[in-house]
């Protein structure tokens, strides 16, 4: 099955190598997309052109699972907004989809037109807690900044049959309970109009595809075949 992944913030592709390995050995076909602005990044990289990277990549595929992770469980959002007869699943990892209207990543400075890394400080906790000193200086130098118009874009949801599209909730560093409180709550609008909703635990911090790519990939198998995820806790 192919499954397209999409990292967070800061980060590029080859975050998600090891998931793709995996995944690979369980028979499904990863894509980890190429953000515009990411890497090799331009100042003129905006949100609607790294939407367009995530729907290329979904048009090239055979109904995949499309697979967000932090800030970028919105592009994945946005990717069933725009084909919600080709995304057979949305995958949601450590992340929520924002609102029609809202701005897609307006969390951190901007500096001279980017948004850099902004070192531990805002992650430490259970973010971050799975991550030692090396393995955050690997991490932070692996970063590049993410351009003004993709943080501060506004994000449009514009075809209602997205919330037909069945969603898998990853919760790394929060739980289960506590993503569905936030939705009760209506802090995530979105979800709450989502008809089918699975959330699933998974032990780690806010980084999974580096700490627990195994594990992760087994969730993300799971949520591909509608099997059970096995060491996890999961419900509607």
């Amino acid at each position: 099955m192919d499954v397209v992944l999409v990292a967070g913030l800061w980060l590029g592709a080859a975050e998600w190598d090891a998931v793709a390995d995996a995944l690979r050995r369980r028979g499904h076909r990863p894509v980890a997309v190429d953000l515009p602005g990411t890497g090799a990044a331009t100042a003129d990289a905006s949100l609607d052109d790294q939407v367009a990277a995530v729907v290329a990549a979904v048009d090239a595929a055979d109904r995949p699972v499309v697979v967000g992770h932090s800030a970028a469980a919105t592009l994945a959002w946005l990717a069933a907004d725009a084909r919600p007869d080709a995304v057979r699943r949305v995958v949601l990892v450590g992340g929520f989809p924002s609102a029609d209207g809202g701005t897609y990543a307006d969390f951190f400075p901007v500096v001279d037109g980017w948004v850099p890394f902004p070192g531990w400080e805002p992650f430490e906790g259970a973010d971050a807690a799975d991550l030692d000193a090396a393995a955050r200086d690997a991490l932070a130098g692996r970063t590049t900044p993410v351009p003004e118009r993709v943080a501060r874009g506004v994000v449009r949801l514009r075809d209602p049959r997205r919330h037909a599209v069945p969603v898998t909730v990853v919760c790394p560093e929060f739980t289960p309970d506590d993503a569905r409180a936030w939705v009760a709550a209506g802090d995530v609008p979105e979800l709450a109009a989502a008809r089918d909703v699975t959330y699933v635990d998974l032990d780690s911090g806010h980084w999974p595809m580096v700490t627990r790519p195994e594990e992760l990939a087994a969730l993300l198998d799971a949520a591909a075949t509608g099997t059970p995820a096995t060491g996890t806790a999961a419900g509607a």
